[in-house]
C-alpha cells in the first residue's frame, strides 16, 4: 500500500487516485481499536480507554491538508449534532505539522471537538501506519473500528451510521 502510495504521489495522482484504488479497504473492520494516548492542545491527556461507552471518530489531519481543511466544516457540525448522544470526536493533526499552525488552526476555525498533537509520530503508527490525511476511524461504544475513512467520509452515510451506533 506504502509503495502504491509512493508511486502515485510521484506521479502526480495523489490522493484521488489512492482514494479510488483503496475503496475496497475502507470497509467496516472488527479489530479493537489501538490502545492511544492523546496529547490535547491544552497539555491533557486522553487515551482510547477513555472512550468506552462512546462512540468516537478519530480523525488524521494536518493542517497543510487541502481535503482535510475542506472536510473541517463538516466535522464541527457532525459533533455538533451528535455530542449530546455519547459521541466524541478527536483530530489528531500529524507529526510534521508545526503545533503553533495546528494551535492557530483550532483557534481560529473554533474546533468545538478536542484536538491532539502527535508530536513523536507514536499515535498514527498504532492506528497503522498513517500517512495520508485524511484518515479518519469510527469507534463503538466497545472499542471496535466500525469504519476507516480514506480521504472525506461520505457524511450522509457516516450520520446514519452514528445515529445507528449512538441508539445501540
Amino acid at each position: 500500500m506504502m509503495l502504491i502510495s509512493r508511486l502515485l504521489n510521484r506521479r502526480g495522482w495523489g490522493l484521488l487516485a489512492l482514494g479510488v484504488l483503496t475503496a475496497g479497504l475502507t470497509a467496516c473492520s472488527s479489530d479493537k481499536a489501538p490502545v492511544s494516548n492523546f496529547v490535547l492542545l491544552d497539555g491533557s491527556r486522553l487515551s482510547t480507554e477513555q472512550l468506552q461507552g462512546k462512540v468516537a471518530l478519530i480523525n488524521f489531519w494536518a493542517t497543510s491538508c487541502t481535503t482535510c481543511v475542506a472536510e473541517m466544516p463538516e466535522l464541527i457540525d457532525t459533533y455538533k449534532q451528535f455530542k449530546d448522544q455519547g459521541f466524541e470526536t478527536i483530530a489528531v493533526a500529524m507529526s510534521y505539522d508545526p503545533p503553533s499552525y495546528v494551535v492557530n488552526f483550532a483557534q481560529t476555525r473554533q474546533l468545538p471537538f478536542k484536538v491532539a498533537i502527535d508530536n513523536t509520530g507514536a499515535v498514527a503508527k498504532a492506528w497503522g501506519g498513517i500517512e495520508l490525511t485524511p484518515t479518519t476511524f469510527l469507534i463503538d461504544k466497545h472499542g471496535v473500528i466500525v469504519k476507516r475513512y480514506v480521504g472525506p467520509p461520505d457524511f450522509k452515510e457516516l450520520h446514519q451510521l452514528l445515529a445507528q451506533l449512538l441508539k445501540a
